[in-house]
């Protein structure tokens, strides 16, 4: 086959303990799935679950520096509990939704929040306060077969040391399952499928030069650097 350029790499998530590489297909995250952060966000604290995406090339495998974006004077961290689909399909059983996971990882969704914000007010897309370069760092994926499926434990994150969230995977409104179930409801699902499951509370502003680190227990922590 013969591209009129040559195509861009395909885009992939180290594996711990492993040096094979875990090939990214389609990322979504999962909005306001902590009741403490749909709170702080001002809305109800059980809703139904909605979703968003990012670009695949959006993602920073392994952290480290990553860029302050274009057009914001608000970005805002926001650590996650990452899926990582090693299978799929359209309306996945409940019962079944587990059996679709090839692991788990650390992620951080940054998101403009200014430009989120604004967009929200008008009734417009706010895909690019979410969507945009270097905004979905994620650590080394951790197989199931290591940790098993997670569904207690700290969520946490710090800035320059400071510790602003501070959660548990208990808290999550739509466990695991539940969102594979739901989101192969709209989507048919497949391997090399991220998902960002939502963030606890504690959500603020980071600046260039912050330090962030957050992590999952027995999943994994990340670290990166705004430049």
């Amino acid at each position: 086959m013969r591209y009129v350029f040559p195509p861009a790499p395909q885009v992939s998530v180290p594996v711990a303990g492993s040096d094979a590489r875990f090939p990214v297909r389609r990322v979504y995250c999962v909005g306001r799935n902590y009741a403490d952060h749909a709170r702080e966000m001002g809305a109800d604290t059980r809703e139904p679950p909605f979703f968003f995406s990012k670009p695949a090339d959006a993602l920073v495998p392994g952290g480290g520096d990553v860029a302050y974006p274009l057009a914001t004077n608000n970005l805002q961290h926001e650590v996650e509990l990452v899926v990582a689909l090693g299978k799929g399909g359209a309306n996945i059983p409940l019962d079944q939704a587990l059996d679709c996971v090839f692991g788990y990882a650390v992620g951080f969704d940054l998101t403009k929040r200014d430009l989120q914000q604004r967009s929200k007010d008008k009734g417009h897309p706010w895909e690019l306060g979410k969507g945009f370069d270097q905004g979905g760092p994620i650590a080394a994926i951790q197989p199931v077969s290591v940790v098993g499926h997670p569904a207690q434990g700290a969520v946490w994150l710090k800035v320059n040391g400071e510790l602003r969230q501070n959660g548990d995977l208990a808290q999550m409104s739509w466990k695991v399952a539940e969102v594979i179930a739901n989101l192969s409801s709209y989507v048919a699902l497949a391997a090399g499928d991220l998902i960002f499951t939502g963030t606890p509370a504690g959500v603020s502003t980071i600046v260039r030069g912050d330090l962030i680190e957050g992590g999952v227990a027995g999943v994994g922590e990340l670290k990166i650097t705004l430049v």
